[in-house]
C-alpha cells in the first residue's frame, strides 16, 4: 500500500490520434479507437509501485478521443532544483544518477522504456528522494503509434531516435498489429548523461535554440566524428567545471553518451559501475507488495521507529493509500474534467469554426486547420483536497483504522458463529500454456470483439489479448466440456473486476460454473438446458399463474428468450454496472437463485407482456427492455424466501456429491445450501424425465420440505421465511384431492379433502363447498395437492393453475411416501 504522505494529485491531458470517419477493419467491425487501446495498456501502469517512481492512479476518456490522466505529483523537479547548484557536488551527483537508475531498471524489468526522461520529470519527495514521473506515456500509446505528437525532448534525445521514423500501424490488418519498442532502455541512458551534464555544469545545452535547430545540430556533431561528451565540452566551455570530476564520473557520462546504441550501455550495466559501490551496498530491498493468499513472512523485514508521542499527526488522510484518497475525492464531488476547464486546458469552440472546406465521397475532408490542442500540452495541474478535507474534518479518527479493535469488540468476534471451511485456504490457479485448438481459437476470435464493447476498459486490444487467454484457460482446464458463444460475456464480469490479474479472474470463472452452470458448457446440454427451462416455467406458474397462463396461450415459451439469461448468468443482457449489483446477490443465494432473477424480470415486465401478443413479446425481448436492477434484485430475493427448495429441484444443479461426514453440522438456515447438497432418504426428491416435467405446470415438493415447512414432525432448528410465524396462520395448506372414503382412512393434519372427481363444474370452475371456502380465504399459503398413485392430482393442480391460484405445487410420490412414518392421522368426523 502506497501511503499518500505529502503528495499531491496530478491531472495531465492529451487526445489520441483520430481514426478517419466510417473506417473499419478487415474483421468488418469499426476500427478500436486509439483512446481504447490507450485505456486498456493503462491498467498494467496501475500495478507499478517503486519507491523511486511515481504511481499512477488513474485514466479518464472524455470526449473526441481525450484522455485524462491522474498520478503522483511532487511540486519540486529537477529543472528547478537543479538552478540551485546543489548538484555541483560529485556526492549529491552520484546520488541523483543512482536514484534515477534504480526506477529506470525496475521498468525496464517490467519491459517498460521511459523515453520521455527530462529535468521536469524528475520529480523530489519532501524526503529529497527521487520520483520519476511520466514514464507510462511511450508505453500506453504502442511507443507513440496511438497519438498525433511527439514523445520526448529534442535535446534529451539519442541520435538514434532523431533519425527513426514515427511508428506507423496498418489498421485493415487481419489481425491485431503488434507494435514493438524501437528504441529499448539505452534509449534512457542517453538522456540520462545529457541531464546529468546539465546540472553538474549548470548549463542548459542547446538553450535559445528552436527544435529544427537542436536536431541539425546533433546530426551535426555527429558527423564531425567527435565523441559527444567531448563536443558538448568543447561548444560551451565546460572544461574547467568538469576538471573536478572523478575519472570513474567522468567514464560513466562518456559511456552513457555513446553515440552507438549497441555500445551504450544499459541502466542495469550501469548500476553496477564502481562509482556506486557504496550506494549499492547501502541499498534495501524494495518488496512490490503481495499477493493475494500470501504466506510469506510480511513482518520480516519490518523496522519499526521509537515510539514518540510528539510524533502523532492529526492528518489521518495522509496515512490512507493513494488509491483510497483519489475514490474520497471522486465521492466528495470531484470533477476532473471540471477542474481542466478552471484552469483553461478544455476549450469548446464554435462548430461552425470546424467545419472543412472539401470532402471527399469517402469521408475524408480538407482545409481544416490543426487543432492545438491535439498537440501534447505538458501543464499539470494539481487536483485540490480542501474540499474533501472538510468533508471530513467531522469524520471520528477511529473511522481511519478500521482494524483497531477495542475489548468490546472482541467479545462481539468471539461470539461469532465458526463456519466450517475458516480454515480453508484456496490457492489461485496459475494460467495454462497456449492452447492451439483451431476451432476454439476461431470462434473466440470471433466472439471477444462484440463481448461488452460499450464497456471502455473491456473493448481495448489489451482486454481482448486477456479474453483469449482466459478463456483457453478455462477450455484446456475443462476437457468435459466446449467453448459455447456466451462464455465470454460469462468471463467480463471477472476480467474488468481483475484486470491486471488474469489467474484470479480464471480462478473466478473456474469456481462460478460448477456452482451456477454445472454441465451447461457440455458437447450435448439439450437435457441440461430443458430441464432448467422447465423449472423455471414451473416457477413462473408458481408465483404468477395470470402471465404464465398468457405467455402458454400465445406460444411465448422460455426457450424463445430465456437461454440466454441462464447460458450466461444475465451477463450477456445487463451492461456490467447493472450486472455487478445483480451478481452481489446472486453470489449469496444457491444454485436456483437465477430462476428466481428471471421470474422476478417477468414480473417488471408484466404489465407490457399481459397485453402483448407473440410478436410484439419477440419484439420486447430482441433488445431487452430497461429493468429497474434494484427493484429486480428485491423481487428475486422474495421470490427467492418464498418458494419451497425441492420446488426448485433439478437434477443437474450440481456435481455428485460427497459422503456426507456423520459429524457435519447441521443447516442454520433453511436455504443455507443446495438441496442436492443435502443427504437423501426416501422422503426426497428424485430425477424427473423431461416429459414427466412438462407433464405438469407447477413444481413438485418434498415429503421430507413439506414436513419441514409445516412443522408436522414439532418445531425444527432451521430457519426458513416460508415456514409459519409465532402466532401465525400456517403458511402450508394441504390439499388432498382423494376420494372421502380415502381421505377418511389417513391423511395429512389440518389438510382438505375436495375429490378431484367431483372437484369442477363443467364451466371448469371449482364447485362450492367449505373445502373451496377455505382454499380461497388463504391466497398467499402454499397449496400442496396430495393424491394418490393416479395422475389425478397433478390434474387437479394443472386445473388449479389455470383457475390463477397462486403457489401451487404436488407432493412428489404422493400419499404414499407417508405410509412409513407417523404423519398421518385420521381426520375429525364433521370434515
Amino acid at each position: 500500500m502506497t501511503e499518500l504522505g505529502k503528495a499531491d494529485f496530478g491531472v495531465k491531458t492529451f487526445f489520441a490520434k483520430s481514426h478517419p470517419n466510417d473506417k473499419c477493419g478487415s474483421n468488418g467491425l469499426p476500427l478500436t479507437p486509439n483512446s481504447i487501446k490507450i485505456l486498456g495498456r493503462f491498467q498494467g501502469l496501475t500495478t507499478i509501485h517503486h519507491p523511486r517512481l511515481c504511481r499512477y492512479i488513474d485514466i479518464s476518456k472524455g470526449r473526441h478521443e481525450r484522455l485524462i490522466v491522474v498520478s503522483e505529483y511532487y511540486k519540486d523537479n529537477l529543472l528547478k532544483i537543479g538552478k540551485t547548484g546543489k548538484y555541483g557536488s560529485v556526492e549529491e551527483l552520484l546520488t541523483l544518477a543512482y536514484e534515477v537508475l534504480e526506477g529506470l531498471v525496475y521498468l525496464n524489468r517490467k519491459s517498460i522504456t521511459h523515453r520521455n526522461l527530462s529535468k521536469s520529470n524528475i520529480l523530489f519527495d519532501t524526503k529529497g528522494n527521487v520520483k520519476l514521473s511520466e514514464y507510462g506515456l511511450y508505453h500506453v500509446t504502442e511507443y507513440g503509434a496511438n497519438v498525433s505528437f511527439p514523445i520526448g525532448l529534442p535535446e534529451y534525445m539519442p541520435p538514434e531516435v532523431l533519425c527513426d521514423c514515427p511508428i506507423e500501424t496498418d489498421e485493415h490488418a487481419d489481425t491485431e498489429t503488434v507494435v514493438t519498442d524501437p528504441c529499448g532502455p539505452k534509449t534512457d541512458v542517453w538522456s540520462l548523461g545529457v541531464i546529468l551534464l546539465e546540472v553538474f555544469t549548470n548549463v542548459d545545452l542547446w538553450e535559445g535554440l528552436s527544435n529544427p535547430q537542436k536536431i541539425y545540430r546533433t546530426v551535426e556533431f555527429l558527423n564531425e566524428g567527435k565523441h559527444p561528451f567531448d563536443f558538448y565540452t568543447e561548444e560551451y566551455s565546460l572544461q574547467d567545471k568538469i576538471k573536478v570530476l572523478p575519472e570513474g564520473v567522468l567514464d560513466f557520462l562518456r559511456n552513457c553518451l555513446t553515440v552507438n546504441s549497441k555500445e551504450r550501455p544499459s541502466p542495469e550495466c550501469l548500476l553496477q559501475y564502481k562509482i556506486f559501490s557504496e550506494h549499492n551496498a547501502n541499498k534495501k530491498p524494495y518488496k512490490n507488495g503481495f499477493r493475494m493468499f500470501t504466506v510469506q513472512l510480511r513482518s520480516k523485514d519490518l523496522e519499526l521507529s521509537p515510539y514518540d508521542e510528539n510524533g502523532y499527526t492529526e492528518d489521518h488522510l495522509s496515512e490512507r493509500s493513494m488509491d483510497e484518497v483519489y475514490y474520497l475525492w471522486r465521492l466528495a464531488g470531484g470533477d476532473l474534467e471540471g477542474v481542466l476547464k478552471s484552469q483553461g486546458l478544455v476549450k469548446t469552440k464554435p462548430p461552425v469554426t470546424l467545419i472543412p472546406n472539401f470532402c471527399t465521397g469517402d469521408g475524408d475532408v480538407f482545409g481544416q486547420k490543426r487543432d492545438r490542442a491535439e498537440l501534447l500540452d505538458n501543464t499539470i495541474v494539481v487536483l485540490s483536497q480542501e474540499q474533501l478535507r472538510n468533508r471530513l474534518s467531522e469524520v471520528d479518527e477511529k473511522a481511519y483504522y478500521p482494524l483497531i479493535h477495542t475489548d468490546d469488540d472482541m467479545t462481539e468476534f468471539k461470539r461469532m458463529p465458526k463456519s466450517s471451511s475458516a480454515a480453508d485456504l484456496l490457492e489461485t490457479a496459475s494460467l495454462p500454456l497456449i492452447i492451439r485448438e483451431k476451432d476454439v481459437e476461431y470462434q473466440i476470435e470471433v466472439d471477444i470483439p462484440r463481448c461488452h464493447q460499450y464497456h471502455q476498459l473491456l473493448s481495448s486490444p489489451t482486454a481482448h489479448a486477456k479474453f483469449k487467454r482466459v478463456l483457453k484457460a478455462w477450455v484446456y482446464y475443462n476437457p468435459q466440456y466446449v467453448y459455447w458463444q456466451g462464455l465470454d460475456s460469462l468471463c467480463a464480469p471477472f476480467l474488468a473486476l481483475n484486470f491486471n490479474d488474469e489467474a484470479l479472474a480464471f480462478s473466478c470463472l473456474q469456481a462460478f460454473i460448477p456452482k451456477y452452470l454445472h454441465n451447461f458448457f457440455m458437447k450435448d446440454n439439450s437435457a441440461v438446458i430443458q430441464e432448467y427451462l422447465c423449472v423455471f416455467s414451473h416457477l413462473i406458474a408458481f408465483h404468477d399463474p395470470e402471465l404464465s397462463n398468457h405467455l402458454e396461450g400465445i406460444g411465448f415459451i422460455p426457450d424463445l428468450y430465456a437461454i440466454p439469461w441462464f447460458l450466461t448468468m444475465y451477463a450477456h443482457v445487463f451492461p456490467l454496472h447493472k450486472l455487478v449489483h445483480l451478481w452481489d446477490t446472486l453470489l449469496l443465494g444457491n444454485s436456483s437463485f437465477p430462476l428466481c432473477i428471471g421470474v422476478a424480470i417477468l414480473t417488471q415486465l408484466k404489465s407490457q407482456l399481459i397485453s402483448f401478443g407473440f410478436n410484439e413479446c419477440i419484439l420486447l425481448f430482441s433488445d431487452m427492455p430497461e429493468i429497474n436492477i434494484e427493484l429486480c434484485v428485491q423481487d428475486s430475493i422474495r421470490i427467492f424466501c418464498n418458494t419451497p427448495k425441492s420446488a426448485i429441484y433439478r437434477q443437474h444443479a450440481r456435481p455428485a456429491k460427497k459422503t456426507i461426514k456423520a459429524d457435519s453440522r447441521p443447516n442454520l438456515s433453511y436455504y443455507s445450501r443446495d438441496y442436492n447438497d443435502q443427504p437423501t432418504n426416501d422422503l426426497s426428491m428424485e430425477p424427473k424425465t423431461i416429459e414427466e416435467l412438462r407433464a405438469v405446470k407447477c413444481p413438485h415438493i418434498s415429503a421430507e420440505d413439506m414436513i419441514e415447512l409445516g412443522e408436522f414432525s414439532g418445531p425444527v432448528q432451521s430457519k426458513s421465511p416460508t415456514k409459519r410465524k409465532h402466532n401465525s396462520k400456517p403458511m402450508l395448506l394441504v390439499i388432498d384431492v382423494r376420494v372421502q372414503e380415502e381421505f377418511n382412512k389417513g391423511t395429512i393434519p389440518s389438510s382438505i379433502n375436495i375429490p378431484f372427481q367431483s372437484a369442477f363444474c363443467p364451466e371448469g370452475n371449482l364447485n362450492p363447498c367449505p373445502a373451496v371456502t377455505t382454499l380461497n380465504a388463504h391466497p398467499l399459503q402454499v397449496k400442496v395437492v396430495v393424491g394418490g398413485r393416479n395422475k389425478n392430482a397433478l390434474n387437479f393442480a394443472n386445473e388449479l393453475v389455470r383457475l390463477g391460484y397462486k403457489k401451487v405445487c404436488v407432493l412428489h410420490k404422493g400419499i404414499d411416501v407417508l405410509r412409513n412414518t407417523s404423519i398421518l392421522t385420521i381426520p375429525p368426523a364433521d370434515i
